[in-house]
């Protein structure tokens, strides 16, 4: 059965999920790339680097974001938002990076983990986690579908 998920459903996907994939355009050539993301009901944060993306997000702050959830080919949800991209700065981004890191930090590998792998008790480092920039996309619609078998 194929069909509509409703607001809830949507909302659901979106807070389950911590990867989607983020399309801007800055004139006729389209540009998609995967990011790590959180909601929060109202906005999907990221964090970036300086680089192609900014360039475009800055150029042109309309975007579309996707996300979805595969268990096979014939069982699945994607949700599709449109939306503005909108860099934060001071006090809005720290807000912000706590919301995303809040998120993300608890499923991050433990660094025993991998401590154990090179047999070093050392730490591994989140310094290179932390980006420059961090965004928030406004959302200004969601849509999403899904099939269930």
């Amino acid at each position: 059965m194929l069909g509509n998920l409703n607001e809830q459903q949507i909302n659901n996907l979106l807070s389950s999920q911590v990867i989607g994939r983020l399309a801007c355009s800055a004139g006729d050539q389209p540009y998609l790339v995967p990011v790590t993301y959180t909601y929060d009901g109202k906005y999907i944060y990221g964090q970036t680097n300086q680089g192609m993306k900014l360039d475009v997000l800055r150029k042109n702050p309309n975007v579309c974001f996707e996300v979805d959830q595969m268990t096979d080919m014939t069982n699945w949800q994607s949700v599709v938002v449109i939306g503005t991209f909108e860099e934060l700065k001071d006090d809005e981004a720290e807000k912000a990076r706590q919301v995303f890191f809040n998120r993300l930090f608890p499923l991050r590998t433990s660094a025993t983990v991998h401590a154990h792998e090179h047999g070093s008790e050392s730490q591994i480092s989140d310094i290179n986690r932390v980006k420059p920039v961090i965004y928030r996309i406004l959302i200004k619609e969601k849509t999403g579908r899904f099939e269930k078998r």
